[in-house]
């Protein structure tokens, strides 16, 4: 199985069965503009909140692939009343897939459509994928309910963590978080794409390593085959 980056926080998670892509925000981010979004495959798009940096590309992508949106129940009221397929969800609810389990989980986070109107709770997703665990965060702070999640489906293989500090945690609690959730393996996200979110990735890396923790930047179109994550 293998993880895709996109830029931001919009990450694509082919399976042996179906891809899915979460938050698709792409032909609004300069650092991702040699990625055509009209060649992106999807059968799900997964979205874990409203702001236009998690939601600009979900129409284009759904559109072209026929793909079905889950999301809370707000989020994907809008999508259902614009024609599109949903599936409706909301914290602590699980759906099973021909690939395994998602389970949606809380995240502390603010959530809003680009008009203002009301975009339900955000939240991150823990997914059982061919076996392998993944911990895909979304945007969120640090929070205690992170420490619950081994006990879903055991092992996180890897966890897909916000780092860029102002609108979500950053990199000390990010380390936190990996201990919370007892993985060895971060992928970061959430970082760069705007002046208040820039990190220095060396001083990351070293902070992840002082703690006998990895953490992998994905270059933007990059990547990485879950199986490497032990």
């Amino acid at each position: 199985m293998e993880i895709i980056y996109y830029g931001h926080a919009c990450f694509g998670y082919k399976t042996s069965s179906s891809q899915v892509i979460i938050d698709p925000f792409i032909s609004g981010n300069e650092l991702a503009k040699d990625i055509d979004i009209n060649q992106i495959k999807a059968d799900y798009i997964f979205l874990t909140h409203a702001h236009f940096d998690h939601i600009l590309d979900v129409e284009t992508i759904a559109k072209n692939n026929d793909a079905t949106i889950l999301a809370n129940a707000e989020i994907a009221s809008h999508y259902e009343k614009l024609g599109f397929k949903v599936i409706s969800m909301n914290i602590g609810g699980v759906k099973k897939f021909d690939f395994g389990r998602v389970k949606m989980v809380a995240a502390v986070h603010s959530s809003s459509f680009p008009d203002g109107s009301y975009g339900g709770l955000a939240c991150g997703f823990l997914m059982k994928m061919d076996g392998k665990v993944i911990y895909h965060a979304g945007d969120t702070a640090l929070t205690m309910d992170m420490k619950l999640l081994p006990y879903v489906y055991g092992y996180i293989h890897v966890a897909v963590l916000p780092i860029g500090n102002n609108y979500t945690m950053g990199v000390y609690d990010a380390v936190a978080a990996s201990k919370f959730v007892n993985t060895r393996n971060t992928i970061a996200s959430h970082y760069d794409t705007f002046p208040a979110i820039r990190v220095n990735k060396d001083k990351a890396q070293h902070l992840f390593l002082s703690e006998e923790k990895h953490l992998t930047f994905l270059p933007i179109g990059g990547t990485v085959d879950v199986n490497t994550f032990v």
